[in-house]
């Protein structure tokens, strides 16, 4: 019961929309109406407001970090706090909230993986701030980042418990971004920093 009502706790947290709650907060339009249409950070960046980005940004990061967090500080084993970082993930992509229509679910992985290793953490933001510096596309940035993490933390610690978990977030959040992937190919994907469409 314990383990299930963490997973649980865990979902929900992952359901707040924090793009929702931080456009409110400055009388943004939602960000379900412009850009990608996507709650989160990047689309938020859309409206031209940076502090509800980063806002929204910070929120969707920690609460992946609070929730694997405070399963490991509740002495759960290493596979309940596996499933722990899954309902989080997950809870952000499919939340309650919004009638499972979530973000694409990149900051709540960075918090995830910072929760399970903060070295792991960084060489994926390392990643993603790289690819987002050179390219200006958050998607591709997100794509790399997710496709890497699995390789670091096999590079880092082996065939450690964590690398299926950091493997289903990797192919999720690639998943979430197929269409993005569709129109990098394609040339029509936006960049950082344009503005939302009129």
């Amino acid at each position: 019961m314990q383990t299930a009502l963490a997973i649980l706790a865990a979902y929900l947290l992952g359901s707040v929309p924090f793009a929702m709650i931080s456009s409110r907060l400055f009388g943004l339009a939602d960000p379900r109406s412009y850009g990608s249409g996507n709650p989160g950070a990047t689309n938020v960046l859309r409206s031209g407001n940076k502090k509800a980005a980063l806002l929204t940004l910070l929120g969707d990061a920690l609460k992946g970090w609070v929730a694997v967090h405070a399963a490991q500080r509740m002495g759960f084993a290493d596979e309940i706090i596996g499933l722990v970082a899954l309902g989080v993930f997950f809870g952000h992509l499919f939340p309650v909230f919004l009638k499972f229509r979530g973000g694409k679910g990149v900051a709540t992985a960075i918090g995830v993986l910072i929760a399970l290793d903060p070295l792991l953490g960084l060489a994926a933001i390392g990643t993603w701030l790289l690819v987002a510096f050179v390219f200006r596309y958050s998607s591709l940035a997100a794509i790399l980042a997710a496709a890497l993490a699995p390789v670091y933390s096999l590079l880092m610690h082996g065939a450690s418990a964590w690398i299926l978990v950091i493997a289903i977030l990797a192919m999720a959040l690639i998943g979430k971004h197929w269409q993005n992937l569709q129109r990098l190919l394609a040339g029509r994907e936006t960049k950082i920093g344009a503005r939302k469409q009129a």
